[in-house]
């Protein structure tokens, strides 16, 4: 019979409805990933089982509360990722970049290696490439960056831009004006952005245009100088369209082209401009293409394995 012990952590420095989440989520988590049981009272965290499950449980609940200490946000799935990672932060976590937002109480932090690297392209180079699939962050860092940006006025303009004809359905059969039939298109933008701004703050800086939130086809004939560019759901763009948009960059401009090559829904797949660029930018000095994966999935965990299945079925 394996033998059984208690370990008690003092828990310093870390909100204990953050370590504990909502309800003890993330204790429950760590339970299901460990084997132990957990439990929390006063500043003691306790870990009780078998001898390998608890010592494993100490690993994840040590790297959980240098997180806390330094996030103030914590998730069952963060747990989870830990667990699987056995204990270790990895470089998204901890004291890795950060991005400052004005008005948002908690910094946007990566939570996975992936994106620490995607983020620090996005830093340091004019053009960055972001490749992967859902719920990896793509476009929520990207706007985080770009806000940022805005605020140290490294930037004067932000421009959101995305195809609008996605899945083989057409504008023409969306009721309204030109604006409401494209708005349905754009709304993850305007999402990811009210996440990042006061609602004020982003009303009045849309309605001043120093954010844009446009279709794609909007930035024909335009040149974008000291601004920030992101094309979302680039997978969906033609050739002509790629080429289109990356040549609008003007003065103290950047781009960052965000896609993912496993929902391409245009109907010739040699007319993706996504594919074209990974395959002809590399090797140009300040552009870069990241590529993120299943493992820098962090929505819900059910997301990384609804990715997993698909990939596993197409390999068949």
């Amino acid at each position: 019979m394996n033998e059984s012990i208690t370990h008690r952590i003092k828990v310093e420095g870390a909100d204990p409805l953050v370590l504990t989440g909502i309800n003890d989520a993330n204790l429950l988590a760590l339970e299901q990933v460990t084997g132990a049981r957990a439990s929390f009272r006063g500043e003691l965290l306790t870990l009780s089982g078998e001898l390998e499950a608890v010592e494993r449980a100490s690993q994840v609940a040590a790297a959980m509360m240098d997180i806390a200490r330094v996030q103030g946000i914590l998730t069952s799935d963060d747990v989870v990722r830990l667990a699987r990672n056995g204990g270790a932060i990895q470089d998204g976590e901890g004291d890795q970049p950060r991005v400052v937002l004005p008005g948002v109480r908690r910094p946007v932090r990566p939570k996975t290696a992936g994106q620490a690297e995607y983020l620090r392209a996005i830093e340091n180079n004019e053009i960055v490439v972001g490749i992967g699939p859902a719920g990896t962050g793509k476009t929520y860092l990207a706007v985080a960056m770009a806000v940022a940006a805005l605020a140290r006025k490294q930037v004067r303009k932000v421009v959101l831009a995305r195809p609008a004809v996605e899945a083989g359905e057409r504008l023409g059969f969306l009721p309204g004006d030109l604006q409401a039939k494209v708005d349905p298109y754009l709304r993850p933008l305007y999402d990811a952005l009210e996440e990042m701004m006061p609602n004020d703050r982003a009303q009045r800086a849309m309605e001043n245009r120093t954010i844009e939130i446009a279709p794609l086809a909007y930035m024909r004939g335009r040149t974008l100088a000291d601004a920030f560019v992101i094309l979302d759901e680039a997978q969906n763009v033609t050739t002509g369209q790629m080429k289109m948009f990356l040549t609008r960059l003007g003065v103290n401009s950047r781009a960052v082209v965000i896609g993912d090559k496993t929902q391409i829904d245009l109907p010739d797949r040699t007319e993706c401009g996504l594919i074209q660029v990974e395959r002809i930018l590399p090797g140009i000095d300040g552009v870069s293409i990241c590529y993120l994966g299943d493992d820098d999935v962090v929505r819900h965990r059910l997301v990384r394995e609804i990715i997993r299945a698909y990939e596993e079925d197409n390999g068949q």
